[in-house]
């Protein structure tokens, strides 16, 4: 870290994998009522991966099946005293549990087990912050981590060193405790975060606005992480985004010019990835990132179609999408990863029609991914007819430029012309729309 003593890093510190020495960790599923073991084993194979992706290895795992939740523990004290041997057993420096914890639960297991207990949102809050790069991204990184720790705030070794008491004698009560000021310092830090993230946010807007006054429609991409959805657009437009075999490999929004089988230009714009269960503060401070999609013409959806569950990662997004009101947008689904198991991108194609199935890495099937997105777009488009003077040239190029022109006639009065124009471009060209 640059500056260990900026405020952002030191909310980093408080993440809980540390990236020096790779930790050893235990990790804890509970089967609870309504869900089945096969469910949980799939998800703690899918925490494994975000384990690694922070920084540490996986030294042991343990299961449990309740009706409910422990309200001391989570798991019952015969599991919990057995998850301390276990720790001892493999050494473990931490225990990370797949479902979301309580801070009193947090608390209760670090007393009983001697060591850190977290759970699946501390770890994926470690993952957004190690991979956070753009003012933006670190501001509502760091926003979604104090938020989690908060509530988590508790009296160490040295909390009877407070500050003095605030009078002579007792009268006036004890000064502020450590305890209070730390949570005080967090709380203003917060409101700082929130007004930093407004203006922010005002500027991605004026960015927007910029863009919508091309009159080009926007598709954005959505997916689960790791689904192939930077080397998609790498694919499409050479963008140079990064990309790597690991989870939220990308956090900041890309946009990019795409230009389409018709000829008509869209921009195309790649986000960040989504995993199941998706800490609800994390969506709550990446809103103003994720609201692109909220704003989209198209959304193209990418899918791991060689993977063990693509209709559970289908799903996961979509609750996102539900979460953050854009589960309206039409959306293309796109089975990727071809490459590595055409037979399953094949059947998943087949079992949700009107699907594609591709390879971004290796570009099979782009083309028709990419005739099927020109096909949905046209659709929401309308065919109009203008009549353009012969001295406005400037018009001529911005329908050419904005839509997909169908055909041109000379007349005596200018060019009759008709295209297909997205509504905002309809809009701006009716001064010279004919036929209506």
């Amino acid at each position: 870290m640059s500056n260990p003593n900026s405020p952002y890093n030191q909310a980093l510190g408080q993440t809980l994998i540390e990236r020096s020495v790779r930790e050893k960790i235990v990790i804890v599923g509970v089967t609870l009522d309504g869900h089945d073991d096969e469910e949980t084993e799939a998800s703690l194979d899918e925490l494994a991966l975000l384990i690694d992706t922070a920084g540490a290895d996986v030294a042991g795992r343990l299961v449990q099946r309740r009706d409910t939740p422990d309200h001391t523990w989570y798991v019952g004290k015969g599991k919990a005293e057995e998850l301390r041997d276990l720790c001892l057993a493999v050494d473990a420096d931490t225990v990370v549990f797949d479902n979301e914890l309580s801070p009193g639960q947090q608390y209760n297991l670090e007393k009983l087990l001697g060591r850190t207990a977290i759970d699946r949102t501390a770890v994926i809050l470690d993952i957004f912050a190690q991979n956070a790069h753009t003012l933006e991204g670190k501001a509502q990184v760091e926003l979604a981590l104090l938020r989690y720790r908060l509530p988590r705030l508790r009296r160490g070794a040295n909390a009877k060193l407070s500050q003095q008491r605030g009078g002579v004698g007792s009268r006036f009560g004890s000064g502020e405790t450590k305890l209070e000021v730390d949570r005080r310092r967090i709380k203003n830090r917060i409101s700082r975060l929130e007004h930093e993230l407004v203006d922010l946010g005002h500027t991605r807007d004026l960015q927007r606005k910029g863009r919508s006054r091309s009159g080009l429609a926007n598709v954005v991409i959505v997916g689960y992480t790791n689904a192939g959805k930077s080397t998609l657009l790498n694919r499409l437009t050479n963008a140079g985004v990064l990309v790597e075999d690991r989870l939220f490999a990308t956090l900041d929004p890309t946009t990019r010019r795409l230009s389409l089988p018709g000829g008509e230009p869209v921009l195309l714009t790649d986000t960040v990835g989504f995993v199941r269960r998706l800490p609800h503060g994390l969506v709550e401070s990446f809103k103003s990132t994720l609201e692109v999609a909220t704003r989209a013409d198209y959304l193209v959806h990418v899918v791991d179609g060689s993977g063990p569950d693509p209709d559970g990662q289908i799903e996961a997004v979509r609750e996102v999408l539900r979460e953050i009101g854009a589960e309206a947008v039409p959306e293309l689904l796109v089975f990727n990863k071809a490459d590595l198991d055409p037979q399953a991108v094949a059947d998943a194609v087949t079992w949700h029609p009107g699907s594609v199935g591709i390879s971004a890495h290796a570009g099979t099937g782009i083309d028709g991914f990419l005739q099927t997105l020109s096909d949905r777009l046209r659709s929401l488009s309308t065919v109009v007819e203008l009549l353009v003077p012969y001295e406005r040239g400037d018009v001529l190029a911005a329908i050419h430029r904005e839509g997909e022109v169908v055909s041109t006639t000379h007349e005596e009065d200018g060019v009759r012309v008709r295209a297909r124009l997205a509504d905002a471009s309809a809009g701006r060209l009716v001064e010279f729309v004919v036929g209506q």
